[in-house]
């Protein structure tokens, strides 16, 4: 079907028909949205685990035509959510040609559209917007000013077409009046100045504004959305309470309240999928947990500062790194498929110690001892849910005999599987991991190596840089009854040292 070129063309096409002139930006978003839950279809394609909490709170806003904020902590997915918004919009918007805040060819807001009309009538040229172009995001910092956000009058077009600077014509629009008939949303809003809050809220109410003390009046039809951090938002009262009092609906954003809602999120954006390669890589569901884990042990963590957060970005980037040093060491033994083990965990500290706000113990403490306490305490927790209840008195017992374990982290997995048979019931207990069918000698290193990785999180045996895996110390021994406690200094094997 042949667009509309001038307003004449508009005139006798849907565009002209009441119910089209009349609808607002956020009666759009209404229909569009009614449309999608009518027809069963997917509204945030990628937002994972806000089904039953964000995602009806975020319909319920967008059906009421609210002006609405998420508050969250870093990494919970808030600005792909807005940007994701932009699909509730139609395709394409019938715009006057060459205006700046996007004028209604039928009602237009602009003095450049009233007298383009005027002069013109029915030959009037219209484009047509794109979606995409009708969301509008800005980044509050502190330096942002109003002529960013509103306008600014510019010296050089009074002089070029003649005009008072009090003309609305010589106005400079900024941000906000660009993004007429769309979008704008702000990310981090308390971070914006309290001037700018204040002609946010004033255009947004009256539609009127003064620039540099010319007063100018814009009936915006625009849908403002917002995030901002939970802190930020309530405790330094950093938002006027203006602006706050007309932001319809306050949404309230989380991490994954499961490690398997967590787990889906991370495998989604980890470049897992390294086309190009000869090699394929494979994730144990069990390492894929384990990963997970850290995250969740980080946020429970009193050392870690809760009110900063750990972001969803911290497993994403751990699995990036895991996968990376695996496909590394692969390459130098000269084997075909890529399977992660904990000492690749353990190499990837750089992608932990970088998210992780510490509170004043944890500064003492040191970020790289407390990523390594969370890898342990995360392999303990997916070696409980996995095996506890399981009977490892003999693997505890040889390394209480002297038996030792150094593993080297290059070596082919074949041969490190020919080493795991030296201790007693370490094969037999790896099915319990959760192999899922997959008995190839890379699988079963990495379930040998958590399963020795859980016994050294439950202090049944220890684990150091310069010795491996070893008998537990005398002040890490179990309690009476927890486990074996015999066994003297034998002379066990050192393995692969």
């Amino acid at each position: 079907m042949t667009q509309a070129t001038t307003l004449g063309e508009l005139k006798r096409t849907e565009w002209a028909s009441p119910a089209r002139r009349q609808r607002t930006v956020k009666d759009e978003m209404r229909e569009n949205l009614v449309c999608l839950l009518e027809n069963g279809s997917p509204l945030f394609p990628g937002i994972v685990g806000y089904e039953e909490t964000v995602l009806p709170q975020l319909v319920n806003a967008i059906l009421s035509r609210h002006n609405f904020i998420l508050l969250g902590l870093r990494g919970q997915a808030k600005s792909r959510i807005l940007r994701q918004l932009v699909t509730l919009l139609d395709e394409e918007i019938p715009i006057i040609s060459g205006s700046e805040v996007n004028d209604d060819p039928f009602d237009p807001i602009s003095k450049y559209g009233r007298e383009l009309i005027a002069e013109r009538g029915d030959g009037t040229p219209i484009a047509w917007l794109p979606r995409e172009v009708r969301f509008v995001e800005k980044l509050a910092t502190p330096d942002v000013t109003i002529a960013d956000i509103i306008g600014d009058v510019d010296p050089i077009k009074a002089a070029r077409g003649g005009h008072l600077l009090s003309d609305e014509l010589t106005m400079h629009f900024g941000l906000l009046p660009r993004a007429n008939r769309g979008i704008f949303a702000i990310n981090e809003l308390p971070d914006l100045a309290g001037k700018i809050q204040v002609g946010l809220f004033n255009i947004m109410q009256e539609g009127d504004v003064q620039i540099k003390g010319y007063p100018v009046r814009l009936s915006l039809d625009v849908a403002l959305v917002f995030t901002a951090n939970p802190e930020d938002y309530t405790a330094r009262g950093k938002i006027i309470t203006p602006l706050k009092d007309r932001i319809g609906s306050e949404i309230t954003t989380h991490y994954p309240l499961t490690v398997e809602l967590g787990t889906a999120i991370t495998q989604q954006e980890a470049w897992v999928d390294r086309n190009g390669g000869p090699r394929s890589i494979r994730v144990p569901d069990f390492m894929a947990e384990l990963i997970e884990r850290i995250a969740f042990e980080a946020r429970e963590d009193k050392r870690v500062d809760r009110r900063s957060g750990v972001s969803q970005r911290l497993p994403i980037s751990v699995l990036d790194n895991v996968l990376s040093n695996a496909e590394r060491r692969t390459i130098v033994t000269k084997e075909k498929t890529v399977v992660p083990r904990i000492s690749d965990v353990y190499a990837a500290l750089p992608a932990i110690t970088g998210k992780l706000e510490l509170e004043y113990e944890g500064e003492l403490q040191g970020s790289e001892t407390i990523a390594k306490d969370l890898i342990r305490r995360a392999a303990g927790r997916t070696f409980e849910g996995r095996v506890g209840g399981a009977n490892v008195d003999d693997i505890v017992h040889w390394f209480d005999e002297g038996g030792a374990l150094k593993i080297t982290p290059d070596e082919r997995s074949e041969a490190l599987l020919k080493g795991f048979t030296v201790v007693p019931g370490l094969l037999d207990l790896i099915d319990q991991v959760g192999l899922a069918g997959k008995k190839d000698p890379a699988t079963m290193v990495s379930a040998c190596e958590l399963v020795l990785e859980g016994l050294v999180a439950e202090k049944r045996i220890a684990r150091s840089e310069e010795l491996g895996y070893v008998r537990a110390r005398a002040e890490q021994k179990p309690p009476f009854g927890k486990g074996p406690t015999g066994g003297g200094p034998g002379a066990g094997p050192n393995l692969f040292t």
